[in-house]
């Protein structure tokens, strides 16, 4: 239980956890390895499930995205006829677990100058991102790669012609999904997809988020690893978790900071803390290109 508090105190997170809570949480009990190897296993097939059953009625749209992100909005397309938009040499941004586009469709509905790559692990999903009437390969190509898989997900990029020519990568509730295992050689992937200078606009869920805690007795996974009903999966970030992940691939820290929201639900009266991590990193140029 020490441990926990220590990271309370040196994350600085925005929120304070209750003995309970704190107790509850240390004393979670792992799943066995044979169930944990077969949530690894059955990773693709519960997330095609997930959409298959929801298809695009769960995740809203992220309307929020150019709110938080400004590296999106210099980017909008104000007047095609104007020299200004011009000067805006076609930026290319890549979503990474796309899922049915709620990242996506917001910025092409809205004018933003980009062409848009969006891949996610579900062919579920890129299928039903595919049906929306804003899909249009002239402005956004949607394909289907498991980011982990470096031959699979460089590959298509690289038929695509696009590999190192992407100047911004979308990873908002993507790498909570995977394996802690795994997330090294996500990142390294997510690094050589990049152009230098390109950005990784990061956005997912905060250790000790309200979600975190409810999880009951026998879904726990490992430290901060949780399985759902579903049998999708979870992970609850600290500050240095991420900004080790993304050191150790190369990246230069941009920012790096929790991020709390309060969800209410009016029905039964309640306020929950949300605890969301929010970080930029960037690729560096090569000094010999300079």
């Amino acid at each position: 239980m020490e441990s926990i508090r220590q990271i309370l105190l040196e994350e600085n997170v925005p929120r304070e956890l209750s003995e309970s809570e704190i107790e509850k949480i240390a004393g979670d009990q792992c799943i066995s390895n044979f169930h944990r190897a077969k949530l690894e296993r059955e990773a693709k097939k519960n997330w095609d499930l997930f959409y298959k059953r929801n298809r695009d009625h769960f995740f809203k749209d992220r309307h929020w995205t150019t709110r938080e992100f400004v590296e999106l909005i210099t980017e909008k397309q104000i007047d095609s006829n104007t020299m200004a938009d011009q000067s805006i040499n076609n930026k290319v941004l890549l979503e990474v677990g796309c899922g049915v586009g709620n990242f996506v469709f917001p910025l092409i509905k809205s004018g933003y100058n980009f062409f848009f790559l969006a891949c996610d692990f579900s062919p579920i999903a890129v299928d039903l991102l595919k049906t929306n009437p804003l899909y249009d390969e002239s402005k956004c190509k949607a394909f289907v790669a498991d980011i982990t898989n470096e031959s699979v997900f460089l590959g298509e990029i690289e038929r695509m012609n696009f590999l190192g020519k992407i100047d911004l990568i979308s990873l908002v509730f993507v790498l909570s999904a995977i394996s802690p295992d795994n997330m090294d050689s996500a990142v390294d992937n997510i690094f050589k997809a990049l152009s230098p200078g390109g950005i990784v606009l990061f956005r997912d869920y905060g250790v000790f988020d309200h979600a975190m805690i409810r999880f009951a007795d026998g879904h726990k996974i490992s430290d901060y690893f949780y399985v759902r009903q579903d049998g999708t999966r979870a992970f609850y970030f600290t500050k240095k978790k991420v900004l080790d992940i993304f050191t150790k691939s190369g990246f230069e820290l941009i920012s790096n900071e929790f991020v709390r929201k309060e969800t209410v639900n009016k029905k039964e009266g309640l306020s929950v803390p949300r605890i969301f991590i929010q970080s930029k990193f960037r690729k560096p140029f090569d000094p010999q290109e300079q």
